[in-house]
């Protein structure tokens, strides 16, 4: 096993002040694993234990310190957006066009917001990106209730006045003793 490397003069004094100015748990708990190998000279294991995180974590984390320095306290966590084809602002300026035709009372075919996409990016996507996309953006499926395209609604009703009594029970009458005995 090689020897650790040793932080340098003054860093735990920095890190201790920079504990106190944490904003979030995640921020506090980045400072801490530092501290503890710097001010108490504490092991990844140990450190880990402490803090409630796993060894590997502990180790990638001071060696980026010693390889970065202060600037890596400064720097957000993981997570984001890493592989994104367009920006959040852009994906909203694509989806203007369509947003004035829903607003309109008009049908989104996602065929044609995935074109649309298409075209921006340069290249082929799958429609699961699109749907991310449109779902990331705020938009959701709505459809009315479903009936059948040939429907004739004055038949319809026509058969709910003039059926007996027994086709249109209602839940009201669910209480009431039937006639039939089973």
């Amino acid at each position: 096993m090689r020897p650790r490397k040793a932080f340098r003069k003054g860093t735990a004094e920095k890190l201790k002040t920079a504990m106190k100015q944490a904003k979030t748990k995640s921020e506090f708990q980045r400072i801490q694993c530092l501290w503890l190998r710097a001010s108490l000279g504490l092991n990844a294991d140990q450190v880990a234990q402490a803090v409630g995180w796993l060894p590997t974590s502990v180790r990638r984390l001071q060696a980026q310190y010693l390889k970065k320095g202060d600037p890596l306290l400064q720097s957000v966590g993981r997570g984001g957006r890493r592989h994104q084809n367009l920006t959040r602002e852009e994906e909203q300026a694509l989806l203007e066009p369509f947003s004035l035709k829903a607003g309109r009372g008009g049908m989104l075919e996602v065929s044609q917001v995935k074109l649309a996409y298409e075209k921006a990016v340069g290249h082929a996507v799958p429609k699961s990106t699109v749907y991310r996309m449109l779902a990331r953006q705020g938009w959701r499926k709505i459809v009315p209730r479903p009936h059948h395209p040939q429907v004739d609604m004055t038949r319809q009703q026509e058969f709910k006045k003039n059926s007996p009594r027994g086709w249109l029970k209602s839940s009201s009458s669910k209480s009431e003793p039937s006639d039939r005995s089973d």
